[in-house]
Protein backbone atom coordinates (compact mmCIF):
# COMPACT_ATOMS: atom_id res chain seq x y z
CA UNK A 1 0.00 0.00 0.00
CA UNK A 2 0.94 3.47 -0.33
CA UNK A 3 1.85 6.09 1.96
CA UNK A 4 0.98 9.61 2.56
CA UNK A 5 2.38 11.84 5.21
CA UNK A 6 1.03 14.63 6.60
CA UNK A 7 3.27 17.38 4.34
CA UNK A 8 1.44 15.78 1.05
CA UNK A 9 4.14 13.56 0.59
CA UNK A 10 3.54 9.95 -0.78
CA UNK A 11 5.60 6.87 -1.00
CA UNK A 12 5.18 4.21 -3.22
CA UNK A 13 6.58 0.42 -3.78
CA UNK A 14 7.35 -0.15 -7.60
CA UNK A 15 7.33 -3.63 -7.83
CA UNK A 16 9.88 -6.22 -9.96
CA UNK A 17 8.50 -8.00 -13.11
CA UNK A 18 9.56 -10.98 -14.70
CA UNK A 19 8.75 -12.90 -18.04
CA UNK A 20 6.95 -16.27 -18.13
CA UNK A 21 7.32 -15.91 -22.08
CA UNK A 22 9.03 -13.50 -24.26
CA UNK A 23 8.76 -13.63 -28.16
CA UNK A 24 10.82 -11.08 -30.22
CA UNK A 25 8.59 -10.70 -33.23
CA UNK A 26 9.92 -8.17 -35.41
CA UNK A 27 12.22 -5.24 -35.18
CA UNK A 28 10.63 -1.42 -36.10
CA UNK A 29 11.58 1.46 -37.74
CA UNK A 30 12.21 3.46 -34.49
CA UNK A 31 14.74 1.24 -33.31
CA UNK A 32 12.53 -0.91 -30.76
CA UNK A 33 11.34 -4.85 -31.34
CA UNK A 34 8.06 -5.79 -31.23
CA UNK A 35 7.25 -8.05 -28.70
CA UNK A 36 5.15 -10.98 -27.44
CA UNK A 37 5.38 -11.25 -23.89
CA UNK A 38 3.72 -12.20 -20.49
CA UNK A 39 4.41 -10.57 -17.62
CA UNK A 40 4.19 -10.97 -13.62
CA UNK A 41 4.79 -8.41 -11.18
CA UNK A 42 6.41 -9.41 -8.00
CA UNK A 43 6.71 -8.24 -4.29
CA UNK A 44 9.86 -7.42 -4.55
CA UNK A 45 10.26 -3.86 -4.66
CA UNK A 46 12.35 -0.11 -4.63
CA UNK A 47 10.86 2.19 -2.27
CA UNK A 48 9.77 5.57 -3.78
CA UNK A 49 9.05 8.86 -1.92
CA UNK A 50 7.64 11.65 -3.80
CA UNK A 51 7.43 15.46 -2.19
CA UNK A 52 6.08 18.24 -4.04
CA UNK A 53 8.26 21.57 -3.77
CA UNK A 54 7.10 24.99 -3.97
CA UNK A 55 10.30 25.53 -6.17
CA UNK A 56 9.55 23.91 -10.10
CA UNK A 57 12.18 21.41 -11.15
CA UNK A 58 13.12 18.21 -10.54
CA UNK A 59 15.41 16.74 -7.36
CA UNK A 60 16.23 13.09 -7.34
CA UNK A 61 18.61 11.33 -4.58
CA UNK A 62 19.17 7.42 -4.14
CA UNK A 63 20.13 5.43 -1.50
CA UNK A 64 22.19 3.02 -3.54
CA UNK A 65 25.36 3.55 -4.57
CA UNK A 66 26.15 4.15 -8.22
CA UNK A 67 22.40 4.62 -9.35
CA UNK A 68 22.81 8.06 -11.29
CA UNK A 69 20.88 11.43 -9.70
CA UNK A 70 20.42 13.07 -12.47
CA UNK A 71 18.99 13.27 -16.03
CA UNK A 72 19.85 10.27 -17.09
CA UNK A 73 17.86 8.12 -14.55
CA UNK A 74 14.84 6.39 -15.94
CA UNK A 75 12.65 8.23 -12.39
CA UNK A 76 13.50 11.52 -13.20
CA UNK A 77 12.84 11.32 -16.96
CA UNK A 78 9.07 10.26 -16.25
CA UNK A 79 8.99 12.97 -13.54
CA UNK A 80 10.36 15.46 -16.51
CA UNK A 81 7.75 13.83 -19.35
CA UNK A 82 4.75 14.03 -16.38
CA UNK A 83 5.06 17.85 -15.58
CA UNK A 84 5.93 18.59 -19.12
CA UNK A 85 2.41 17.22 -20.03
CA UNK A 86 0.73 18.22 -16.72
CA UNK A 87 -1.66 21.62 -16.00
CA UNK A 88 -2.35 21.08 -12.71
CA UNK A 89 1.36 20.78 -11.29
CA UNK A 90 1.55 24.28 -11.90
CA UNK A 91 4.70 25.97 -10.92
CA UNK A 92 5.53 22.82 -8.36
CA UNK A 93 8.43 20.97 -8.55
CA UNK A 94 9.04 17.25 -7.26
CA UNK A 95 11.44 15.93 -4.86
CA UNK A 96 12.34 11.87 -4.98
CA UNK A 97 14.02 9.80 -3.02
CA UNK A 98 14.51 6.30 -4.55
CA UNK A 99 15.86 3.26 -2.32
CA UNK A 100 16.72 0.71 -4.56
CA UNK A 101 16.04 -3.21 -3.73
CA UNK A 102 15.81 -4.76 -7.78
CA UNK A 103 18.88 -5.45 -8.67
CA UNK A 104 19.80 -3.16 -11.58
CA UNK A 105 20.41 -4.94 -15.30
CA UNK A 106 18.77 -7.66 -13.78
CA UNK A 107 15.48 -8.63 -16.59
CA UNK A 108 13.72 -7.86 -13.18
CA UNK A 109 12.74 -3.96 -14.50
CA UNK A 110 13.58 -2.26 -11.65
CA UNK A 111 14.89 0.97 -13.57
CA UNK A 112 11.22 0.50 -16.08
CA UNK A 113 8.98 -0.09 -12.26
CA UNK A 114 10.77 2.99 -10.87
CA UNK A 115 9.54 5.38 -13.87
CA UNK A 116 6.00 3.99 -13.91
CA UNK A 117 5.71 4.22 -10.26
CA UNK A 118 6.48 8.12 -10.80
CA UNK A 119 4.36 8.41 -13.56
CA UNK A 120 1.46 6.60 -11.23
CA UNK A 121 2.46 8.42 -8.01
CA UNK A 122 2.32 11.72 -10.10
CA UNK A 123 -0.77 11.72 -10.79
CA UNK A 124 -1.92 10.73 -7.49
CA UNK A 125 -0.77 13.76 -6.20
CA UNK A 126 -2.64 15.97 -9.09
CA UNK A 127 -6.08 14.16 -8.51
CA UNK A 128 -5.51 11.68 -11.17
CA UNK A 129 -5.24 14.07 -13.70
CA UNK A 130 -4.76 11.24 -16.83
CA UNK A 131 -6.28 8.46 -18.04
CA UNK A 132 -5.04 4.92 -17.94
CA UNK A 133 -4.58 5.42 -21.53
CA UNK A 134 -2.79 9.09 -21.27
CA UNK A 135 0.07 6.87 -18.86
CA UNK A 136 0.54 4.26 -21.29
CA UNK A 137 1.15 7.19 -23.63
CA UNK A 138 3.45 9.02 -21.48
CA UNK A 139 5.16 5.61 -20.31
CA UNK A 140 5.91 4.33 -23.83
CA UNK A 141 8.51 6.87 -24.68
CA UNK A 142 10.56 5.88 -22.08
CA UNK A 143 11.15 2.45 -22.84
CA UNK A 144 9.50 -0.81 -23.42
CA UNK A 145 8.74 -1.87 -20.11
CA UNK A 146 7.26 0.98 -18.56
CA UNK A 147 3.56 0.81 -19.70
CA UNK A 148 3.57 -2.11 -17.50
CA UNK A 149 3.98 -0.37 -14.43
CA UNK A 150 1.82 2.53 -15.78
CA UNK A 151 -1.42 0.70 -15.25
CA UNK A 152 -2.78 -1.53 -11.78
CA UNK A 153 -2.66 -5.30 -13.11
CA UNK A 154 -0.45 -7.63 -11.69
CA UNK A 155 -0.21 -9.71 -14.82
CA UNK A 156 -0.55 -9.10 -18.48
CA UNK A 157 0.09 -10.51 -22.11
CA UNK A 158 1.76 -7.06 -23.76
CA UNK A 159 2.62 -6.73 -27.50
CA UNK A 160 3.54 -4.14 -29.59
CA UNK A 161 6.67 -2.23 -27.29
CA UNK A 162 4.98 -3.35 -24.40
CA UNK A 163 2.18 -0.97 -24.64
CA UNK A 164 -0.74 -3.30 -25.96
CA UNK A 165 -1.53 -5.18 -23.12
CA UNK A 166 -4.38 -7.41 -21.51
CA UNK A 167 -4.67 -8.17 -18.49
CA UNK A 168 -4.82 -12.31 -17.48
CA UNK A 169 -5.11 -13.70 -13.57
CA UNK A 170 -1.80 -13.08 -11.19
CA UNK A 171 0.14 -16.48 -10.60
CA UNK A 172 -0.91 -16.31 -6.97
CA UNK A 173 -0.72 -19.49 -5.95
CA UNK A 174 3.51 -20.12 -6.62
CA UNK A 175 6.13 -19.04 -5.09
CA UNK A 176 9.32 -17.67 -7.15
CA UNK A 177 12.90 -18.56 -6.11
CA UNK A 178 15.21 -15.38 -8.10
CA UNK A 179 18.53 -15.85 -8.54
CA UNK A 180 20.81 -12.92 -9.99
CA UNK A 181 24.33 -13.55 -10.62
CA UNK A 182 26.96 -11.26 -10.09
CA UNK A 183 27.14 -9.49 -13.40
CA UNK A 184 25.10 -7.04 -14.87
CA UNK A 185 23.91 -7.39 -18.70
CA UNK A 186 23.26 -5.16 -21.61
CA UNK A 187 19.61 -4.89 -22.33
CA UNK A 188 20.71 -2.93 -25.61
CA UNK A 189 23.73 -5.83 -26.49
CA UNK A 190 21.56 -8.75 -26.18
CA UNK A 191 18.70 -7.01 -28.40
CA UNK A 192 21.26 -5.93 -31.23
CA UNK A 193 22.70 -9.81 -30.89
CA UNK A 194 19.84 -11.21 -31.54
CA UNK A 195 19.39 -12.86 -34.86
CA UNK A 196 15.67 -12.88 -35.72
CA UNK A 197 15.57 -16.41 -36.99
CA UNK A 198 11.74 -16.72 -36.89
CA UNK A 199 8.13 -14.98 -37.22
CA UNK A 200 5.34 -15.43 -35.17
CA UNK A 201 5.76 -19.06 -34.07
CA UNK A 202 5.58 -20.36 -30.56
CA UNK A 203 3.61 -17.18 -29.72
CA UNK A 204 0.82 -17.63 -26.76
CA UNK A 205 -0.52 -14.21 -28.45
CA UNK A 206 -2.35 -15.52 -31.21
CA UNK A 207 -5.47 -15.24 -29.67
CA UNK A 208 -5.00 -11.86 -27.97
CA UNK A 209 -4.50 -10.55 -31.70
CA UNK A 210 -7.73 -11.89 -32.61
CA UNK A 211 -9.51 -10.20 -29.67
CA UNK A 212 -10.11 -13.78 -28.19
CA UNK A 213 -8.91 -15.19 -24.55
CA UNK A 214 -5.78 -16.98 -25.13
CA UNK A 215 -4.90 -19.79 -23.03
CA UNK A 216 -2.03 -19.66 -21.04
CA UNK A 217 -0.07 -22.38 -18.58
CA UNK A 218 3.55 -22.72 -17.67
CA UNK A 219 3.70 -24.67 -20.68
CA UNK A 220 4.25 -21.60 -22.68
CA UNK A 221 7.29 -20.66 -20.90
CA UNK A 222 9.90 -19.57 -23.25
CA UNK A 223 12.23 -16.45 -23.53
CA UNK A 224 13.71 -15.59 -27.08
CA UNK A 225 16.53 -14.13 -25.93
CA UNK A 226 17.76 -16.36 -23.46
CA UNK A 227 20.00 -18.44 -25.99
CA UNK A 228 22.15 -14.84 -26.32
CA UNK A 229 22.46 -14.49 -22.67
CA UNK A 230 23.51 -18.37 -21.45
CA UNK A 231 25.40 -18.55 -24.49
CA UNK A 232 27.61 -15.99 -23.12
CA UNK A 233 27.14 -16.86 -19.07
CA UNK A 234 26.76 -20.35 -18.89
CA UNK A 235 25.89 -19.38 -15.25
CA UNK A 236 22.20 -19.33 -16.71
CA UNK A 237 22.08 -22.75 -17.47
CA UNK A 238 23.45 -23.99 -14.52
CA UNK A 239 21.06 -22.26 -12.27
CA UNK A 240 18.13 -23.20 -14.40
CA UNK A 241 19.55 -26.94 -13.44
CA UNK A 242 19.98 -26.17 -10.04
CA UNK A 243 16.42 -24.77 -9.31
CA UNK A 244 14.79 -27.36 -10.87
CA UNK A 245 17.05 -30.34 -9.38
CA UNK A 246 15.47 -28.09 -6.19
CA UNK A 247 11.93 -29.32 -6.79
CA UNK A 248 10.82 -26.22 -9.50
CA UNK A 249 8.28 -26.69 -11.69
CA UNK A 250 9.84 -24.44 -14.63
CA UNK A 251 12.65 -22.45 -14.61
CA UNK A 252 13.89 -19.53 -17.19
CA UNK A 253 15.65 -16.33 -17.56
CA UNK A 254 13.82 -13.73 -17.20
CA UNK A 255 13.99 -10.70 -19.99
CA UNK A 256 17.23 -9.78 -21.38
CA UNK A 257 18.94 -11.77 -17.92
CA UNK A 258 20.47 -12.66 -16.25
CA UNK A 259 18.29 -13.59 -13.16
CA UNK A 260 16.69 -16.98 -13.69
CA UNK A 261 13.59 -17.58 -11.75
CA UNK A 262 12.06 -20.83 -10.33
CA UNK A 263 8.24 -21.53 -9.49
CA UNK A 264 7.43 -23.54 -6.71
CA UNK A 265 3.43 -24.45 -6.67
CA UNK A 266 1.96 -24.08 -2.91
CA UNK A 267 0.77 -27.61 -3.29
CA UNK A 268 4.32 -28.71 -2.70
CA UNK A 269 5.49 -25.68 -0.08
CA UNK A 270 5.50 -28.80 2.58
CA UNK A 271 7.82 -30.87 1.07
CA UNK A 272 9.95 -28.18 -0.44
CA UNK A 273 12.14 -26.08 2.30
CA UNK A 274 12.48 -22.65 0.07
CA UNK A 275 14.26 -20.79 2.57
CA UNK A 276 16.99 -23.41 2.82
CA UNK A 277 16.84 -23.62 -1.42
CA UNK A 278 17.48 -19.65 -1.42
CA UNK A 279 20.42 -19.70 1.58
CA UNK A 280 22.60 -22.87 0.09
CA UNK A 281 22.31 -21.08 -2.98
CA UNK A 282 23.30 -17.77 -1.76
CA UNK A 283 26.53 -19.12 0.18
CA UNK A 284 27.51 -21.19 -2.47
CA UNK A 285 27.80 -19.00 -5.20
CA UNK A 286 27.64 -15.77 -3.43
CA UNK A 287 24.11 -14.50 -5.58
CA UNK A 288 21.80 -12.46 -4.58
CA UNK A 289 18.62 -14.57 -3.97
CA UNK A 290 15.44 -13.31 -3.36
CA UNK A 291 12.41 -15.88 -2.30
CA UNK A 292 8.80 -13.73 -3.33
CA UNK A 293 5.10 -13.80 -4.23
CA UNK A 294 3.55 -11.85 -6.67
CA UNK A 295 3.02 -8.50 -6.24
CA UNK A 296 -1.02 -8.33 -5.68
CA UNK A 297 -3.38 -5.28 -5.94
CA UNK A 298 -3.04 -1.62 -7.30
CA UNK A 299 -0.53 0.59 -6.46
CA UNK A 300 -1.23 3.97 -5.97
CA UNK A 301 -4.57 3.25 -5.16
CA UNK A 302 -7.41 5.55 -3.11
CA UNK A 303 -8.63 9.02 -4.03
CA UNK A 304 -5.92 11.74 -5.22
CA UNK A 305 -4.21 13.88 -2.17
CA UNK A 306 -3.42 17.01 -4.01
CA UNK A 307 -1.31 19.69 -2.74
Amino acid sequence: MDVVDDKGGLTLWAPAKINLNLHVVGRRADGYHELETWMQKLALYDEICLQPTTAAGIQLACSTLGVPSDHTNLAWKAADVFLKNSSRFGHHGIRIHLKKNIPAAAGLGGGSSDAGTVLRGLNRLCDFEFSEQQMVDMARSLGADVPLFAVEHSAVLARGVGDIMEPVPSLDNYTYILVNPDFEVSTKWVFETFALTRQNENSILAGFRKDESPSLSLKNMHNDLERITSGKFPEIEQMKGRLLKAGASAAMMSGSGPTVFGLFPDADSEEIDLPAVAESIRREYCYKVFVVRASVGAWPSGEGTGF
